[in-house]
C-alpha cells in the first residue's frame, strides 16, 4: 500500500467486520528509539490460535466475497522491509491487538498518509462505534475520541457533513501542530 493510514483502514475495517464497537489506534514516533509504533486495538470477536496463525496467510481470509486476505501478509511484510515487525495479539470474545513497528529512519518506510481523511472515512460508515486515537511524535501529542463529541453533541448522528468536516479540520490541525 502507498502509505499506512491505508494499511490502518484495512485493519480498522477487519475490526468491524469482527463486530468491534470500540476501536483504539495509538501511533508512537519516537526518534530515540528510532521507531515508528502503530496499535489498533478492538473489542470484537477475536480469534483464537489457529486462526491468529492463520491470518498472516495471504491465502486466508473469513471473507466470502474473495479467496485471499492481504491485509495483515501485506502490513508485516511492510514492517518487516523497514527493520520491524508485526505482532498480533487476540483471544476469542476478547478482541485483537495488532501492533506493528517500523523503524522510523528506514528509507523504504512508507509516508503515514493522511490519516484524517482514514478517520473520516471510518466515521462515517460507522458512526455508532466508539473510536479514539492517540498519535504522539517527540515530546508533542494528541488525542482524540468520538466518544467525547458523541456526549457534546447529544442524538446528532456523527456522520452528518458539518460534523466530519469540523472533525476532520480538528485533526489535520492536531497533526500539523505535533510536527511544527
Amino acid at each position: 500500500m502507498r502509505d499506512l493510514s491505508l494499511h490502518i483502514l484495512d485493519i480498522v475495517q477487519n475490526s468491524l467486520r469482527a463486530g468491534a464497537t470500540n476501536i483504539q489506534l495509538r501511533l508512537v514516533e519516537d526518534d530515540k528509539l528510532d521507531q515508528l509504533l502503530i496499535e489498533i486495538s478492538d473489542n470484537g470477536r477475536g480469534m483464537d490460535r489457529e486462526e491468529i496463525a492463520r491470518a498472516l496467510d495471504p491465502f486466508y481470509t473469513t471473507r466470502t466475497t474473495r479467496k485471499v486476505g492481504l491485509g495483515l501478509s501485506m502490513f508485516q511484510a511492510n514492517c518487516q522491509a523497514c527493520d520491524g515487525e508485526l505482532f498480533l495479539e487476540s483471544q476469542p470474545g476478547q478482541g485483537t491487538i495488532v501492533k506493528a513497528t517500523f523503524r522510523l529512519s528506514h528509507i523504504d518506510k512508507p509516508p503515514l498518509g493522511d490519516l484524517p481523511a482514514t478517520l473520516i472515512t471510518l466515521i462515517s460508515g460507522s458512526p455508532e462505534v466508539e473510536f479514539s486515537l492517540e498519535h504522539k511524535y517527540r515530546e508533542k501529542g494528541y488525542r482524540f475520541a468520538t466518544q467525547e463529541i458523541k456526549q457534546i453533541l447529544g442524538d446528532t448522528p456523527l456522520n452528518r457533513p458539518e460534523i466530519l468536516n469540523w472533525i476532520k479540520e480538528f485533526l489535520a490541525e492536531q497533526e500539523n501542530a505535533i510536527f511544527i
